[in-house]
């Protein structure tokens, strides 16, 4: 299975075309792929039969097919939420996203919603995160609110030479934020910016993300989040 670890910005897929020898190897990668899914049984489980799919879009995305990728993988959302299978729901709603589609934006605000909610791999959750940051004005709040609960999330769900990593990365998304969003440069206005904006708040900060991603979703929302809700633990 190939490693389908979101990236920071979709531009690393999609700029540009690919040159021949790329595109040939990812037919020959769309094509076994395609073998894998025929050769499933019958009695093939969801999560299996998802991983080769997701497999699918990403390869067709690879190959600039973004309206395959999308009709590939968008009918696996609803039933992996339904069975709870959280990581693999988050990785097709990344394809979807990348997919560049008439409702691509919608999969990414549903995406980084589950991704946040459910405890799926935080460098995903940083990856999706990272995408709202990409689709952010440069001055608006949107963005350093991302920013900085992509930052949280991988101090929460990430131990050892792993959180370190992925807190680097999002120590500098959030100055790279910072620095568009006021020009800030330096470490101590920095903190002052998180500071004024309430950005250390993690309960104000999940309120601001929730408002921004019923501003992207609207009433879209391919699955019922009250119901949902209920699913989560109390604690």
């Amino acid at each position: 299975m190939a490693d389908r670890t979101p990236q920071s910005s979709p531009e690393s897929f999609l700029s540009g075309s690919i040159g021949p020898e790329s595109r040939a190897v990812l037919e020959q990668q769309l094509a076994e792929h395609r073998a894998h899914l025929a050769a499933l049984p019958e009695s093939a489980g969801l999560v299996h039969r998802a991983h080769v799919l997701l497999d699918m879009g990403e390869a067709l995305i690879g190959l600039e097919r973004g309206k395959e990728a999308w009709e590939t993988v968008r009918p696996l959302v609803e039933p992996l939420v339904a069975a709870g299978d959280w990581q693999e729901a988050v990785e097709a709603c990344d394809v979807l996203y990348r997919a560049e589609q008439e409702d691509s934006i919608l999969a990414l605000g549903q995406g980084v919603w589950l991704s946040v909610t459910y405890p799926v791999k935080a460098q995903t959750t940083v990856a999706m995160l990272g995408h709202i940051v990409d689709e952010t004005p440069e001055q608006a709040d949107g963005a350093a609110v991302a920013a900085m609960m992509a930052h949280y999330i991988a101090g929460l769900r990430t131990e050892g030479r792993e959180r370190d990593s992925l807190m680097f990365l999002t120590t500098q998304i959030i100055a790279r934020v910072a620095r568009r969003h006021r020009g800030i440069e330096d470490q101590e206005t920095l903190d002052t910016w998180i500071e004024m904006y309430e950005l250390n708040n993690t309960d104000t900060l999940l309120k601001r993300l929730g408002r921004m991603l019923d501003a992207i979703v609207g009433e879209h929302w391919w699955f019922d989040r009250d119901e949902l809700r209920t699913r989560l633990p109390v604690n």
